[in-house]
């Protein structure tokens, strides 16, 4: 007992203390804070609070404030707060780690050249890192008569087929969208570059990696056709997302127009900083073009953005009845939203060889950057998904749906939506130091709705129970040649 009694008198002291110290108007002011930079930055904040974004937000400020005002110590209210963000349910509306303030001001430590002989180490140091898995979302690969022709380790992507009802399925898996989570595509064009006595930078490096992840993938497109496939899946299981691939890759797998889906910018600081990224590449465009459509078009588009620059501020409506009271949603309702063109910029799209200048039409739709393989795939197309497919994989599901390339299969993705077209600095709680990064864009689906609700599949394959994944697996084959046989049989 006698050991015993100063162990208790210290926790009993040290509990005292915390208390003593815990400040709750200050953790009250942080969370008037918060809500403030909401209302000021988050994009997603008046879908949120409409009878479409699926959360009671009311309801989560009141429960919120209660938790704070009934805190007794530090923990629980940095819990509260935390509570608050992860009600949302916006994978990019998240807390960010806690820095500690510096004491002396930050090195930087040089970056050495590339050695043009050490492809592995080089494409290590620029972040090629295999960082999604490269195995199918389903176990496909275990499945009885699969063939898998590349392995998504020495290529680029995983790729196989499989024959179901006398269909020749080609499946190929892209686990993320973002050529930095290929280490194969950047080994590729580092050995392409070299060979042909280009300079290996980091610049030329990584230009030319993201350009070799559409070669690789239209190389293996035509690989999965010279084997038989007929018809093709595209697996985005389990991606978390990545660039903006996502609105350029679905012209891979047609050959007709394709609309970007509309883009709107929160009305704040970031919007003028992606409209002058913007304008920057037209007027680098304007500078290299002689074409008088393509400068006419670049024209327009600039123009565009210097309107859409002077209107920053104009869109302030009052929006705190978010905390109050659910409103229908529209584009345009009270929501803080500028327009910003479309998701790969002024243009919804532009055919192939558009304008006769392949940098103007890159200014006007960045997804022109890889017409060169626009329609690598004209057939039937699905797309395998699920509640783990975010963001830019978000972005290729709705895009391929919503331009009717492509049935989606499998389950409603997770429903992250756009997340950031510039970097923006984070909200940090002035009392707690608390770090949260906001969501500063808005992409709108065909129908006007955000593309944060989640992707629907036009052919649902749930899980069910006692179902091994690879009975699922098996089903949603199954599902695919069924749906190929319901549209070789409707009159034409």
């Amino acid at each position: 007992m006698r050991l015993l009694l100063p162990i208790i008198l210290s926790l009993v002291t040290s509990t005292a203390s915390a208390a003593a110290s815990f400040d709750r108007k200050a953790w009250q002011q942080d969370y008037s804070q918060l809500k403030s930079e909401l209302v000021d930055r988050y994009a997603n904040l008046a879908w949120k609070a409409s009878d479409a974004g699926r959360i009671d937000l009311p309801a989560l400020d009141r429960n919120t404030e209660a938790a704070v005002a009934s805190a007794s110590d530090d923990t629980q209210a940095a819990d509260a707060i935390r509570a608050f963000i992860a009600g949302f349910h916006d994978g990019h509306l998240s807390e960010l780690p806690y820095l500690a303030v510096a004491t002396t001001p930050p090195i930087e430590p040089s970056r050495p050249a590339l050695d043009p002989a050490a492809p592995i180490g080089g494409c290590a140091a620029l972040g090629y890192a295999s960082t999604g898995s490269v195995a199918f979302s389903l176990p496909l690969e275990g499945l009885p008569g699969f063939k898998l022709i590349l392995d998504g380790l020495g290529s680029t992507f995983r790729a196989g087929t499989i024959t179901r009802s006398g269909v020749t399925l080609g499946i190929l898996r892209i686990q993320n969208f973002r050529a930095r989570a290929f280490p194969a595509a950047c080994l590729h064009a580092w050995a392409e570059l070299r060979q042909a006595g280009k300079a290996i930078t980091t610049d030329s490096m990584r230009e030319a990696a993201e350009l070799r992840w559409f070669h690789d993938m239209a190389a293996e497109i035509r690989a999965l056709r010279h084997t038989g496939a007929t018809a093709l899946v595209v697996d985005i299981g389990n991606d978390s997302g990545g660039d903006d691939s996502g609105d350029w890759t679905p012209r891979l797998f047609t050959n007709r127009p394709v609309r970007s889906a509309r883009l709107l910018m929160a009305d704040a600081s970031d919007a003028g900083r992606y409209f002058a990224d913007e304008i920057r590449d037209i007027n680098e465009a304007l500078a290299a073009t002689q074409s008088h459509d393509a400068r006419a078009a670049l024209k327009d588009a600039r123009s565009f953005f210097y309107q859409q620059t002077a209107a920053i501020g104009e869109h302030r409506c009052d929006l705190s009845w978010v905390w109050r009271e659910q409103r229908a949603w529209s584009p345009t309702n009270c929501n803080r939203l500028l327009s910003a063109g479309y998701a790969g910029g002024y243009s919804p799209g532009l055919a192939r060889s558009a304008l006769g200048d392949s940098k103007a039409a890159a200014a006007l739709s960045s997804a022109s950057t890889v017409q060169s393989f626009f329609g690598s795939w004209t057939g039937p197309t699905y797309v395998l998904a699920d509640q783990r497919s975010y963001s830019s994989a978000e972005m290729f599901a709705a895009v391929m749906q919503d331009n009717r390339i492509a049935k989606l299969v499998g389950n409603r993705t997770g429903g992250d939506g756009c997340g950031f077209m510039t970097k923006n600095d984070p909200i940090i709680l002035r009392h707690s130091r608390l770090r949260f990064r906001v969501p500063n864009c808005m992409r709108l689906r065909a129908k006007g709705t955000n593309e944060e609700a989640g992707i629907v599949p036009d052919i649902s394959v749930p899980p069910t129970e006692g179902e091994s994944e690879r009975a699922r697996a098996e089903r949603a084959l199954l599902a695919i040649t069924n749906d190929l046989a319901g549209a070789s049989r409707k009159p034409h």
